[in-house]
């Protein structure tokens, strides 16, 4: 979520709106500005009381602080002193924090069904980037539902699948508008959840990855990839995101092995639940291949990232279902081919710049690897054609598709300047996940 959360920032600033952050880190307040700051970057517990809440009689706690009253967030100044780290550095932006704001919300969620309220001071649109059991008063309560996942492919997540079909029914029900990042999520929530066309809008998404390497010339990549990885420039194929149920690792790695491609593969991601299984077969298979063809790198920086994805023959993402998938565009923002599934949002995203496989099909995947193992010209043709599709999700598309929004909402002529407050600072997603 944290690239949505970033480019959602960054765009609604853009469009001369205020941007505001609002945390529910398990910190109290000082009164010494600095400390506040300080925990803020932290998350820590320092000024929290250490008794836990357990059990029946702890829910109802939680459930009390979270529901009866409106938790109330206040700012948090920054004094300059503390260097934030990237992920929460968001220039002229504000940051605000109720104290266990998400996580008392959640326990009151679970024992009474209802929505947690909080209070900032002179917010016109609190926007809520993923289902949150939060609602902001006096403001209009913008929800993103990305996909349905928990409820497409249960098998695929440990959520609680009651309370999140509960939770997204009831989010629906008190939004003023859903919006999304895709034509299938759309029609999956319109389905599933019974939301009306009308209320339900989707924005896609952008990526901002090319800027990492901008400038940087081919030759500076291909030094870099084979410093890095031994591989020449081209010369390797390349997963990376969180690996979990269904981004499909084992059949990726079963196609990879099937197509006797003598590139290797790349595998860039840290372990997410559920994933012991396929991490136990990737370290038998890195074991037992004795030439060094499956390499896994659970960590890179961002920019480490872009250079990799924009070094390899083909980024190869046959999930099983995305909402969106963003390592699609940013490979194709980089220039470099895909093969990934033609399931749920996929082909949208990909449009006609990918090679569409059967994710379920191991000779379906195993078939696209293999056409591009020495046909040069064919990475040339996806390279740019991928780069083409790409240009539909750069900042400026979504930046007006995003005015356009906030015109309807609004009903104005020109969105006017709001102050705009967006749940929780960017976490790590998918592809950060990978980095």
């Amino acid at each position: 979520m944290a690239t949505y959360g970033r480019n959602l920032a960054r765009a609604a600033g853009d469009l001369g709106h205020n941007i505001a952050l609002l945390f529910g880190n398990r910190v109290g307040h000082a009164k010494q500005a600095l400390l506040n700051e300080i925990a803020l970057v932290e998350g820590s517990e320092a000024f929290v009381g250490k008794r836990k809440l357990a059990g029946l009689p702890g829910q109802v706690l939680k459930a009390a602080a979270g529901i009866l009253s409106a938790r109330q967030a206040r700012e948090i100044a920054l004094t300059g002193e503390v260097i934030l780290p990237p992920t929460l550095s968001m220039p002229g932006a504000c940051y605000w924090n109720a104290p266990q704001l998400y996580r008392l919300a959640h326990g009151g969620f679970r024992v009474t069904g209802r929505l947690t309220k909080v209070a900032v001071p002179q917010v016109d649109i609190a926007h809520w980037t993923y289902p949150l059991p939060v609602r902001m008063a006096g403001a209009a309560n913008i929800y993103t539902l990305h996909d349905l996942v928990p409820l497409r492919l249960p098998y695929t997540t440990a959520d609680s699948k009651k309370t999140y079909l509960a939770l997204c029914r009831r989010i629906v029900r008190e939004a003023d508008h859903i919006l999304t990042v895709s034509e299938h999520s759309r029609a999956d929530i319109m389905r599933i959840l019974g939301v009306e066309g009308s209320r339900i809008t989707n924005l896609y998404q952008s990526t901002d990855i090319a800027s990492q390497i901008a400038g940087v010339p081919k030759d500076q990549i291909a030094y870099e990839v084979e410093g890095l990885l031994g591989a020449p420039m081209r010369g390797y194929y390349l997963f990376f995101g969180a690996l979990e149920p269904k981004k499909n690792l084992a059949r990726l790695l079963e196609a990879y092995l099937a197509s006797g491609s003598k590139h290797p593969l790349v595998i860039i991601g840290a372990p997410g639940w559920g994933s012991e299984r396929d991490v136990k077969l990737l370290k038998q298979l890195a074991e037992l291949d004795r030439h060094d063809r499956i390499k896994w790198l659970g960590y890179l920086p961002r920019q480490t990232l872009a250079t990799v994805i924009a070094g390899a023959r083909a980024v190869v993402f046959p999930s099983l279902y995305e909402g969106f998938g963003l390592p699609v565009l940013e490979a194709m923002a980089l220039g470099t081919p895909v093969i990934t599934s033609d399931t749920s949002s996929l082909p949208e995203v990909a449009g006609d710049a990918a090679l569409l496989v059967n994710p379920l099909d191991v000779r379906s995947i195993a078939r696209a690897i293999r056409s591009l193992n020495d046909d040069d010209g064919a990475i040339e043709d996806l390279s740019q054609r991928g780069l083409v599709q790409a240009d539909r999700f750069t900042a400026a598309a979504y930046r007006a598709r995003l005015a356009g929004f906030y015109t309807r909402l609004t009903g104005a002529a020109a969105p006017p300047p709001i102050t705009h407050t967006l749940a929780e600072p960017p976490a790590p997603s998918e592809s950060d996940k990978a980095t």
